[in-house]
């Protein structure tokens, strides 16, 4: 099975008027966008962790839960995204996760951190639309990519060989062919995009290294 490949803007904002200013450095490139939420408790870093309102556009919306509490948050913001990525690592219950998630018509994937490995998802793998592989420390722009995170990605596709597979964290020209040829599908990137002088030249950059160039 061919997996569509997607390259998506990772967006961390204190408040309102910089969330608005750094959607709009993106919003024209793409039609999903990733919404980074972190409550300062369960990672060292605070995002959107307010009333946020998103523009009306073509873009869907997958929120990032970097939350200690996800069932809070799903029931107070469902209805602002698409779907929901909850780290495994918070969630007392993943089963009770996804039939909320679902129950209410959006996506539900889970997120691992670089120290969490696969086995803990077997139960749940053909409930779920998406995993997400941190291939950094979670809660900040700029952390340093982890190589040997192209490991579990590799055995997360051996798993299921039609999930889709997401990587986030220090995704550059750099790295962004490691985790294609280990077995992702979609590639999240947050300062190298978002922090970019020239989104649409460091977009073709990204794309460049994915096709071979």
């Amino acid at each position: 099975m061919n997996l569509q490949k997607k390259i998506i803007p990772a967006i961390i904002a204190k408040n309102q008027d910089e969330l608005d200013e750094r959607l709009s450095n993106v919003l024209e490139y793409f039609d999903l966008i990733q919404l980074d939420i972190m409550d300062n408790d369960f990672v060292p870093n605070q995002s959107l962790f307010f009333d946020f309102e998103l523009p009306v556009s073509k873009c869907q919306y997958e929120a990032h839960l970097m939350v200690a509490n996800p069932d809070k948050w799903i029931d107070n913001n469902w209805e602002k995204v698409d779907l929901i990525l909850v780290h495994y690592e918070s969630c007392g219950d993943p089963r009770n996760i996804i039939s909320k998630v679902k129950e209410v018509g959006k996506k539900i994937g889970f997120v691992l951190n670089p120290e969490t490995q696969i086995q803990v998802l077997e139960d749940i793998i053909d409930d779920i639309n998406q995993v997400l592989i941190m291939t950094v420390k979670p809660g900040f722009y700029g952390s340093p990519f982890i190589p040997e995170m192209k490991d579990k990605i590799k055995q997360l596709r051996e798993l299921k060989t039609n999930l889709d597979i997401e990587v986030d964290g220090g995704i550059t020209p750099d790295t962004i062919k490691i985790v294609d040829v280990a077995g992702a599908n979609m590639f999240v990137s947050g300062s190298y995009l978002v922090k970019s002088d020239d989104v649409k030249e460091a977009i073709l950059n990204l794309q460049k290294k994915l096709n071979g160039f």
